[in-house]
């Protein structure tokens, strides 16, 4: 596991300001000040960490209105109370974590609601959702068979979510520009439960300063951030007694056994992959003039039924059975039927992924299965590379890295780390000797707040988190039928991150702004 603590910025970037040795209460963001320090005997006092937010003022064009906001970017740093024999000896900086905050002029923020986001990974910045779909300024990109080319560009978003809440857009430590402070542990941000606190701590800040404790709030997470969304709303629950409102899972996950292919004997992602497949197939021409939704049925039923009881016989499968179930699967896959009796019936989707269009020398993509690309060679046996990856990163981290800088007046040397390898391997010691499973935290949250709504986002090409794996996961919550009926679902043409597909884009915009006017629950007093 990395344990590096990455130097504070340069000099030219927002200058933090020197905080006291002893004891000192939180600093509340403010305007940045610039820090002289004096040096004695060629030896430099370290400069301590300060908040280095800049505000930055803007307006949206949405229809024939002018929407003013308030632009704000940095750094927020983290401390934790020390204590000594019982005694506060005062606050100790342990991280620097960054943001991106949107709020909208003359509104009264007891009762504007207010949305927490990030992305997944673990390991990613929240640049995907804010630059994407929920930011005022979007990304131009294009979509499957129209990508644009490089050095791409920018545009106003009359979609954003602004127009319904408030947004701060979070980076997990070590993710864009959130470091741990000098003399800090890096690794120990690095896993499941110190990941969640440091978000909830954030959190919790910004609601005290902000004074938006009576504020509607909402946590918006994709992929891996929808298991993080889950265990911090319960989190946010029980450490500060902080109720949200609403909670979005975007390309949903909450038990990692259900897309697992790597833990011996576990059969249960084959399965759950299979709906994927055939739609994946579908869409590549493998079905002829059948409907997607007539194949993605059949593979459907077929996964909750006959799959899991054909892989769980094993050797004591009579021939017979095996023969038909290869038929089946191979058809619905869109693979060949020798593939699947090599196979052993159970198909990886790494492999599938370059096993697909392996006669065209393609690829399909994980991520988003609508893209393809050329496969590096026609005999391996996995893709390496993901397509829709590839026609994304350029776009997005170009599109930030000019915003943050030439829009909002942020600078700062750091890289801005879309993607931090340094997390992995990311620890998950708290869940050894059980599955990765935030079902029970769900549970519990909507058990405690029964007007918690949630909104779940499916891609119906998302192969990373597929559909089906995260449907069979909230049919098995342990919930009354008046809770589970607090749960939404969408789905969307698209993968993973469904709003690069315009229509979806357009129709997820829709989708969240009227979830978040129905969970806020606003009433005059």
């Amino acid at each position: 596991m990395a344990d590096d603590t990455p130097s504070d910025a340069p000099a030219q970037a927002p200058p933090p300001a020197v905080a006291g040795d002893g004891p000192e209460a939180l600093e509340a963001p403010g305007e940045v000040t610039t820090t002289v320090t004096t040096t004695t005997q060629a030896k430099t006092k370290p400069v301590a960490p300060r908040d280095d937010l800049v505000t930055t003022r803007h307006t949206l064009k949405v229809g024939r209105k002018s929407l003013h906001y308030t632009a704000r970017a940095g750094r927020i740093v983290l401390r934790d109370e020390v204590t000594e024999d019982g005694v506060f000896r005062g606050l100790k900086p342990r991280a620097e974590m960054f943001v991106t905050a949107y709020t909208l002029d003359e509104t009264d923020p007891t009762t504007r609601p207010i949305a927490f986001v990030f992305n997944g990974g673990p390991g990613s910045a929240s640049i995907w959702l804010h630059m994407g779909l929920l930011g005022p300024r979007r990304v131009l990109m294009g979509d499957v068979g129209d990508l644009a080319p490089p050095p791409y560009g920018l545009a106003d978003n009359p979609q954003s979510l602004l127009t319904e809440c408030d947004l701060v857009f979070i980076d997990p430590v070590s993710t864009g520009y959130s470091r741990a402070v000098e003399g800090g542990k890096a690794g120990e941000y690095h896993g499941f439960t110190k990941d969640v606190e440091s978000i909830g701590q954030l959190i919790n800040l910004w609601v005290t300063r902000e004074k938006r404790w009576l504020s509607p709030k909402f946590v918006i997470g994709e992929s891996y951030g929808t298991l993080r969304g889950t265990a911090l709303t319960e989190h946010l629950q029980s450490r500060y007694g902080m109720m949200l409102n609403g909670l979005v899972l975007i390309s949903s996950v909450l038990d990692l056994a259900s897309i697992d292919f790597e833990k011996q004997r576990n059969d249960r992602a084959h399965a759950l992959y299979l709906p994927f497949y055939a739609a994946t197939a579908h869409l590549h021409g493998k079905h002829g003039r059948r409907s997607r939704d007539s194949v993605v049925a059949e593979a459907q039923a077929y996964a909750d039924r006959d799959y899991p009881y054909v892989l769980s016989q094993g050797a004591r499968l009579p021939a017979k059975e095996r023969a038909e179930a290869v038929v089946t699967i191979a058809r619905l896959a869109g693979l060949s039927e020798d593939y699947v009796d090599r196979a052993d019936l159970r198909i990886e989707h790494w492999r599938y992924f370059g096993e697909l269009l392996r006669d065209q020398r393609l690829t399909v993509g994980r991520l988003d299965s609508r893209f393809t690309g050329p496969a590096a060679s026609a005999i391996a046996e996995e893709m390496d590379a993901d397509p829709f990856f590839d026609a994304s990163d350029g776009a997005y981290t170009a599109a930030f890295n000019h915003y943050i800088r030439d829009e909002l007046d942020y600078v700062n040397d750091l890289p801005y780390q879309r993607l931090a390898e340094e997390v992995h391997p990311w620890s998950f010691k708290e869940f050894e000797g059980r599955p990765i499973d935030v079902s029970p935290q769900l549970e519990r949250a909507m058990r405690k707040n029964p007007h918690l709504l949630v909104h779940v986002a499916f891609g119906v090409y998302d192969g990373a988190t597929p559909p089906a794996a995260a449907e069979q996961v909230l049919a098995l919550l342990r919930l009354p039928e008046h809770l589970r009926a607090n749960i939404e679902k969408c789905y969307y043409d698209a993968g993973h991150m469904m709003y690069v597909h315009e229509e979806s884009r357009l129709k997820q915009s829709a989708d969240l702004a009227g979830f978040v006017r129905r969970a806020s629950r606003l009433t005059t007093p």
